[in-house]
Order: structure tokens, then C-alpha cells, then sequence
């Protein structure tokens, strides 16, 4: 008991952790925070039910930011490799802010709200972004951090139809749409987007009324609580990154395959090409295609999981990468993973070895997603 103590202590509890407690969530440390890694309905089964119907994960742990002024835009693309100038008003995007050398210092996502843009970071890394953003944003930018908010994300097949008896408006969003609605008397924003390649919504909510959202929402019999180790298995299937393991500072975008992350306005001619941290080194390699390793999907034969960290070989038993991302992926019926192995073996059907319990466990080589995405885009 003294050593389960000790393991909470200092950390940090979500607006919903009594309700987590009060709903059988088992909780452990995770970014700082004191988060549920599953409920009773147990991980596979979580997974399952959030690809089949809707799951509701807390993510209040996430960074919320914002950004104020008139500059804020052009200040925040000195940073990134993509378009935040041309970003429409009640649009969401996806982004990386990157460091000299190349590698991604963060993922995150950025809304135009119009009179300010919105931010969400890591968890883990949100006093890093925000250190680098105070540091290096330029004119009269005000960063303002949001600490009065809870962060939830209905995901799965029918979350549209739960969140729209709620609001019919966002039955009329698509992808990465955002906008400020009223769900059971509550302003929220709501963004029709997530982390688990399900479509689905991201929604901010005054800490105050999450609660009563949580429990609203869970009314509904095609919701259920996903806990972190579902929410892993989830993005992992769909070919999302998770930074500190698949992307880091040590990987650039075009090694990590997010070329689609990369505006074209940003690494095309123009006057606007460049002008971001690395930015030589990555359009170079956008230009060239030349990297000696990439991010490729891996799935195992056997029960065997391979996880972070296992050395990958090839059928001579040389050394040719490194697994990233490792778990069952229920949808399959498979051990799945994510790696970084050499160039010429990136391709589809290549068979690889992942040393696990210093035994070789042949793995074959798939495109990203190993579960298809399915956005709503309209």
C-alpha cells in the first residue's frame, strides 16, 4: 500500500479522475498525470467495442494552448514546416514543430479560431513547447497556457450519431473541422478529429462541467470508457506516431514518412519555402527522397510481441533497425508494430527478424496503416 502511494505521489489527477475511480478504471503514472490504463471491460475488448461503436477517453492530460494576436500565424510558422498562415478559420491541422538538425521536437495539433489559434501538445513534452514557443515566437504573440479545461475524444463508428443528440451541427463537420458548440447546455469546442484512425471528436470543456459531459455521453449504451493501453493498440493499428518512440528529436519527417505533414507552399519554391528550424536538411531529403532508413508497419506470425526497443535483422542476421512501437493489435488477430528499418527493406512483404528474449521472431514488413483510417472527410 505504502509502495502504491509512493508511485502516485507528485502526480498530477485529470477533472474525471474521481470518476475514473468511481467506474473501475485501473490508474497508473503517465506523463506526469495519474491516468486509467484500462477498465474491467479489459483492453481488448475496449479496443474492439471503440472500433465497432464509440469509446470515450479522458486526454486532459494533453496540452492545451493559445495563441493571441495578429501575428500569431506567421510567428508559429517560423517554427513548423506547414501552412498556418492559410489555415481557415474552423480548421484544424496537423503539426511538427522541428530543430535544426531536422528531428521533430513535438507533434501537435493547431486550430484557426479566428481571433486566436488553438493549440494542443503532448502531455509529456508541454513545458518543453512551451518554453520553446515563449522563447521563440515573434511580435506581440501572447501564449496563454489553458489550465481551466478538460480535453475528451468520443471515437469509434457511432460517435457521430451519440454526439449529435447532443448538437445535429456535427453531424455536419467533416475531418478536421473545428468550431465553438453547445453540447447539454455547455460551450465547447469541438474538433471532428482524434488518435485512434476512427472518426470521431476531440472536445474541450471547462473543467468544471466535464464531469457531467462524461456522464451524459456514457449514458448513451454505445459508449464505453477506453483506457490508455486500448487508446496505444488503436493508433498503432491506424499507423499513428507517438512521440518519444516513433518520432523524436534524433528522426526527421521524411524518415518518419510524414511527407503528407509537410505543406506544399513550405518546401516548394516560393517565398515562403523554408524558413523553419531544419529546414534545408528536410527539404533536401523531400527533394531527394534519399534516407537510409524509414517508418514501416510490422506484423509478427506468432503470439510473440515485439516491443520498443527490439533490434530488427535480415535473413543474414545483420543488424538493419529498430522497433518503435510494439502491442497485439485486436483488429488483426496479430502482434503489430512500428519500426525504422533500412531503405532498400521498407517495402511491402520484406521479411524481417525482431530479436525478443534473445530469440529471432520473424516479422513481415506492411504499409502504414495496418488498419485502414476512416475519416470522415466528407
Amino acid at each position: 500500500m505504502i509502495m502504491e502511494l509512493n508511485m502516485f505521489q507528485d502526480l498530477f489527477k485529470t477533472p474525471l479522475h474521481a470518476l475514473h475511480i468511481e467506474m473501475g478504471g485501473k490508474m497508473i503514472p503517465f506523463a506526469n498525470h495519474e491516468m486509467p490504463v484500462q477498465y474491467a471491460l479489459g483492453v481488448r475488448k475496449e479496443h474492439i467495442h471503440c472500433r465497432k461503436h464509440a469509446g470515450l477517453f479522458d486526454v486532459s492530460h494533453m496540452g492545451q494552448l493559445r495563441l493571441h494576436g495578429v501575428n500569431a500565424a506567421k510567428s508559429l510558422e517560423t517554427l513548423v514546416p506547414v501552412d498556418i498562415i492559410d489555415l481557415p478559420i474552423g480548421k484544424q491541422r496537423y503539426a511538427l514543430f522541428t530543430n535544426k538538425q531536422g528531428g521533430v521536437m513535438d507533434d501537435f495539433m493547431v486550430t484557426n479560431l479566428g481571433d486566436h489559434l488553438f493549440l494542443v501538445v503532448n502531455a509529456a513534452f508541454k513545458e518543453q513547447d512551451i518554453a520553446h514557443l515563449r522563447a521563440n515566437l515573434l511580435g506581440e504573440v501572447e501564449l496563454e497556457v489553458i489550465e481551466d479545461h478538460a480535453l475528451l475524444a468520443l471515437q469509434g463508428p457511432e460517435a457521430a450519431k451519440v454526439l449529435a443528440s447532443m448538437n445535429p451541427a456535427v453531424a455536419g463537420m467533416f475531418f478536421m473541422d473545428a468550431a465553438m458548440l453547445d453540447l447539454i447546455g455547455i460551450e465547447c469546442l469541438v474538433s471532428r478529429s482524434g488518435y485512434t484512425g476512427e472518426d470521431g471528436y476531440e472536445i474541450s470543456v471547462p473543467a468544471d462541467r466535464a464531469n457531467e459531459l462524461a456522464r451524459a455521453l456514457l449514458a448513451n449504451v454505445a459508449v464505453e470508457w477506453i483506457g490508455l493501453a486500448a487508446r496505444n493498440s488503436l493508433r498503432l493499428e491506424c499507423g499513428l506516431c507517438r512521440y518519444g518512440h516513433d518520432i523524436d528529436t534524433s528522426t526527421t519527417p521524411v524518415e518518419a514518412s510524414l511527407i503528407w505533414a509537410l505543406s506544399k507552399v513550405r518546401c516548394a519554391d516560393g517565398e515562403r519555402s523554408g524558413g523553419f528550424p531544419g529546414a534545408k536538411i528536410i527539404l533536401e531529403q523531400v527533394t531527394t527522397k534519399n534516407v537510409s532508413r524509414k517508418r514501416v508497419g510490422l506484423v509478427g506470425f506468432r503470439g510473440t510481441i515485439a516491443r520498443d526497443g527490439a533490434i530488427l535483422f535480415n535473413a543474414d542476421d545483420k543488424e538493419v533497425g529498430v522497433v518503435t512501437s510494439g502491442t497485439f493489435g485486436p483488429t488483426i488477430g496479430y502482434p503489430i508494430a512500428m519500426g525504422y528499418i533500412s531503405t532498400p527493406l521498407a517495402t511491402r512483404g520484406t521479411i524481417v527478424f525482431a530479436e525478443v528474449r534473445n530469440k529471432k521472431l520473424a516479422m513481415t514488413v506492411e504499409k502504414i496503416p495496418l488498419v485502414s483510417q476512416r475519416y470522415h472527410r466528407g
